[in-house]
């Protein structure tokens, strides 16, 4: 079982983490927070073995939190999660010791490989928006076009990180209706799971 903090402050990527990793039974979310020193204060309860984090980030930014991390707690692995594609933040993400660096638009088999290359002892660095990856987030877009309107804008909800029932409140409708159209849309999206249709509403750079 792979232990993993997330630190970042929007609470909403957050929720759609813990329910994207509910789906992988050897890994748990055993710490959350909203900034570096949240997570530092619990890491002797919680004991995490791979910590993903935002860069920036208020109180405790992403660099501060690694260099801490690695200075207290030299066998916790970390990777950068972060949009950050320049090379400053990947540089100062490395010199404070990370082990990973990825992009909050990869794909969800990305985010997984990268938890379990560092949980080894490897290194993953994916800090390059690549042609393979604008290629994708075009097809994705595509594939949204296949959504009715109404699918649109549930996506957008399930984006924020809003539950079904949650969403039908807003909308005014059944909670079976929501989840009616979760089915159509991970049928149109050929996606599997609850998990993978959040990913792709984050991968869209909805609004959150």
């Amino acid at each position: 079982m792979i232990r993993i903090a997330i630190a970042d402050d929007h609470q909403s990527l957050i929720d759609g983490m813990l329910l994207m990793f509910s789906n992988f039974p050897d890994m748990e979310v055993v710490l959350t927070g909203n900034n570096g020193k949240e997570i530092l204060d619990q890491i002797p309860l919680k004991k995490p073995d791979v910590i993903l984090t935002d860069i920036k980030m208020p109180v405790m930014d992403g660099i501060e939190l690694c260099s801490r991390v690695k200075q207290e707690y030299p066998q916790i692995k970390i990777i950068a999660f972060t949009m950050f594609t320049q090379d400053e933040p990947f540089e100062n993400m490395k010199k404070a010791g990370v082990n990973g660096y990825i992009l909050k638009n990869a794909h969800l088999t990305e985010i997984i490989d990268a938890i379990q290359f560092v949980s080894h002892n490897d290194y993953f660095y994916r800090p390059n928006h690549t042609k393979r990856e604008v290629k994708e987030e075009k097809q994705s877009h595509a594939l949204l076009r296949k959504l009715t309107q109404s699918e649109q804008e549930i996506l957008k909800h399930i984006a924020q990180g809003k539950s079904s029932a949650e969403i039908a409140e807003i909308r005014y409708s059944a909670i079976s209706t929501v989840e009616k159209h979760r089915k159509n849309m991970m049928r149109k999206l050929n996606l599997n799971g609850k998990g993978e249709l959040i990913k792709f509403a984050f991968d869209l750079k909805y609004e959150l």
